[in-house]
């Protein structure tokens, strides 16, 4: 479906609003090798913005869900998170961040080119694991990947450091999957913040491991305990799962931690951000002295650096990260003088051509369903995600945006993290970010790999 025809135009009778439809499996999400489609961001028109009035006229010259009652974003206690994502007793403008942050150019051709040493023949690895690399066509490799992959390949502890959208899952799953295949004695546990990643993670390791009879489970609150028990039982070789919901199959005596060897912490920052860090160090105080840790993530807080220095041993450090934001989204804000003014700001935007597929972030589940009923009354294509949703109906919001069968979803920080759609044309926060760093996984979602991507923040 072409969304740029379906949605465009003031109440237009073409619109339709999004009310469900089509299955999708409570289990996995598509991800992958992209290709840049015709309504992505790279070939979307460049608007003026501080010409229309609308947006501040001056620009700086200077310048990722958890499951369940225990996963963090069902109200519950164990996340550290109320009312759709906010750490309890936080503002949201908890940083008092200067607007100036939120307004940079794109600059697509200024950094070098990264010339990667390595191309993916290089890595040395099984060969049935070359040859589901080949079938993906996978050839060069990003940064983090060309330099964390050998490192891990020889045992050692990483620690990754990456802007998102650059690949980090592919590069410790290379490792992994290797130590798998060359010895099946051996079991791996991947953590996440969100479910939603969680099974995305899965998805790609299921991909790689196409016809070598390895077996994984992605064990999320949300979704049925004894589902994920009764593969348990059956054996797996990878977990991939919630630090909640792993830490519940370990209190049912169906994880046993002494028997992983290997164990990787993705975006262990938010994890602890969630809320997570007793489970985090509950779960790897439990497995073996010898061990192999690997944390990625695309920021490093002081915590992080605190547990990394706990539990990792002469940890080899791969930064690939050089700015906080992407070099590649374009970064403005819209002044409003009156709260009133902004869902007639909002509404002119997603009329124009160029708003293909966006994402709108709000603080709170109510807000969220608030701004997706009033964007649909309108004749918008559109659907609400926040932890409050039903798994599958969550995972049928991801991919009818991915789809093009849905124009715009309005999420709750939720969707920070975690989230990988192709071509997101625009970010727009339409409620300040409480913190920097959430606001940098927030635009995170679009101008991924060598895209281009637009993000665009509410201020008064």
């Amino acid at each position: 479906m072409n969304t740029s025809n379906a949605v465009r135009g003031n109440n237009s009778s073409a619109r339709r609003s999004f009310n469900g439809g089509g299955s999708r499996s409570e289990s996995s999400s598509s991800r992958g090798p992209r290709t840049a489609s015709a309504g992505g961001a790279s070939s979307a028109p460049r608007t003026n913005y501080a010409s229309r009035g609308s947006f501040s006229g001056a620009r700086s010259s200077g310048s990722s869900f958890g499951g369940g009652s225990r996963g963090g974003f069902s109200g519950g206690s164990r996340g550290g998170f109320s009312g759709g994502g906010r750490p309890k007793g936080r503002s949201f403008k908890g940083d008092n961040i200067d607007t100036s942050r939120f307004i940079n150019r794109a600059t697509a051709v200024e950094e070098v080119a990264h010339v990667a040493k390595h191309t993916f023949a290089d890595f040395n690895v099984h060969p049935a694991l070359q040859a589901n690399l080949d079938a993906k066509g996978f050839v060069q490799p990003s940064p983090i990947q060309d330099q964390a992959i050998p490192v891990a390949l020889e045992g050692r502890d990483v620690i990754g450091i990456a802007n998102t959208g650059t690949g980090k899952t592919v590069a410790f799953l290379i490792p992994i999957i290797n130590k798998l295949v060359s010895d099946r004695n051996q079991n791996v546990m991947i953590l996440t913040p969100t479910r939603e990643l969680a099974q995305q993670i899965e998805t790609e390791f299921r991909a790689l491991t196409a016809n070598m009879k390895l077996w994984s489970v992605c064990v999320v609150g949300g979704l049925p305990i004894m589902r994920q028990i009764r593969s348990l039982e059956m054996g797996v070789h990878a977990v991939i799962g919630t630090p909640g919901r792993v830490k519940d199959l370990i209190a049912r005596g169906k994880i046993n931690m002494p028997k992983y060897n290997t164990i990787v912490l993705d975006e262990a920052d938010r994890m602890l951000d969630m809320g997570f860090i007793d489970d985090m160090k509950m779960i790897l105080g439990g497995m073996p002295k010898e061990r192999q840790t690997l944390f990625f993530s695309a920021t490093f807080s002081p915590d992080i650096k605190a547990l990394c220095s706990q539990f990792l041993t002469d940890p080899v450090t791969v930064a690939i990260k050089t700015r906080d934001t992407a070099a590649n989204v374009d970064q403005d804000v819209i002044r409003v003088g009156h709260v009133s003014e902004k869902i007639e700001k909002l509404h002119e935007l997603l009329n124009k051509e160029e708003f293909k597929k966006v994402l709108i972030f709000r603080e709170t589940k109510h807000h969220t369903d608030e701004l997706a009923k009033e964007l649909r009354g309108r004749g918008f294509a559109v659907s609400a995600l926040h932890g409050d949703m039903r798994s599958r109906e969550r995972s049928r919001a991801v991919e009818s945006l991915t789809k093009g069968q849905i124009q715009v979803v309005v999420a709750t920080d939720v969707a920070a993290r975690g989230i990988d759609i192709p071509d997101i044309t625009h970010v727009i926060n339409y409620d300040t970010p409480s913190t920097y760093d959430t606001y940098v996984h927030r635009i995170g979602r679009t101008g991924r790999g060598d895209k281009k991507g637009v993000a665009l923040t509410f201020v008064r």
